[in-house]
C-alpha cells in the first residue's frame, strides 16, 4: 500500500501532458512551473503518508 502512496507523485510528475500547457497562469506565471513547484510539497506530503502507513516515527 505504501508504495502505491509513493507512485502517486512520481506518475504526477513523468506523465508530461499533464502539464504541458501555459494556461491557467498564477500570477503571470504559466502552468507548467508552477505546477512542478507544486508538485514539491505535495510528494513531501505523499513520502510522510508512505511513512505512517508503513509505522515508521517521523
Amino acid at each position: 500500500m505504501k508504495y502505491l502512496v509513493l507512485l502517486i507523485p512520481c506518475v504526477l510528475a513523468l506523465w508530461v501532458p499533464l502539464f504541458n500547457v501555459t494556461e491557467p497562469t498564477l500570477g503571470g506565471v504559466p502552468f507548467f512551473y508552477w505546477f512542478q513547484i507544486v508538485m514539491i510539497p505535495a510528494s513531501v506530503l505523499f513520502i510522510w503518508v508512505a511513512a505512517k502507513i508503513e509505522g515508521s516515527d517521523l
